[in-house]
């Protein structure tokens, strides 16, 4: 393990690797320092050089994950893919990773570090907010293109946000979400369903030449939340 850590020369790496480890292997609550260092093949006091506690380091293993999530999101946001297509892998993405990230995890997150729980909401508000910005993006750029309807793009960022965190492996562990195949499918659906009420349909004839209707939303855009 040590020539292999003088190789790979990112020793906060493979410590939040044996966490990953550890957790699915103890728990929160029964992993120790000690197991870590073991796990790791450093000593405890290299742990305590990149984390200040058991907290921090196991807070730290989550927030790799949402940043995992966070550059796949980023990569779809930037792609040529159509504004439609690119929310659509975007939701499925943030949902998928963090899937795949925990599936060898034996209780849901809330549970597996409920010690943890005001830390662990505080972080996850960030990288949710963090999640709709790139969500955010796509929409304005939808926007412009003339393809999306989206007069409060922060707002339905966020929302769309909201609409799948039911599906991530939080208040159920990622055998309670399902066969894999079949939660992908959901959360496709979910994408589909969010989305017709986002794209633009070309006008039918019938309403050519009517007055706008007068409760209809401006089409400014307006920063809300």
């Amino acid at each position: 393990m040590k020539r292999q850590i003088a190789r790979r020369g990112d020793i906060r790496d493979l410590i939040l690797d044996g966490v990953d480890v550890l957790l699915g292997r103890f728990g929160y609550q029964k992993m120790t320092m000690d197991d870590l260092a073991r796990q790791v093949g450093i000593g405890k006091g290299t742990i305590y050089l990149h984390f200040p506690s058991k907290e921090e380091v196991v807070l730290s293993h989550v927030d790799r994950i949402a940043e995992r999530v966070l550059g796949r999101l980023r990569a779809i946001a930037g792609s040529a893919d159509s504004a439609e297509d690119r929310i659509r892998q975007m939701l499925v993405t943030r949902v998928m990773f963090r899937f795949d990230s925990v599936v060898h995890y034996s209780q849901n997150l809330n549970d597996l570090l409920s010690a943890v729980r005001e830390g662990l909401v505080a972080r996850r508000a960030e990288h949710f907010l963090r999640e709709a910005r790139e969500f955010e993006r796509v929409l304005r750029d939808g926007v412009r293109r003339g393809v999306l309807a989206c007069p409060v793009a922060r707002g339905t960022s966020r929302a769309l946000v909201w609409c799948t965190n039911s599906l991530l492996p939080f208040s159920l562990a990622a055998r309670e979400l399902g066969e894999r195949g079949d939660l992908e499918e959901r959360v496709s659906r979910i994408a589909d369903l969010l989305l017709r009420g986002l794209m633009i349909r070309p006008e039918s004839p019938g309403r050519r030449g009517r007055e706008p209707r007068r409760d209809m939303p401006k089409s400014k855009e307006v920063d809300d939340v």
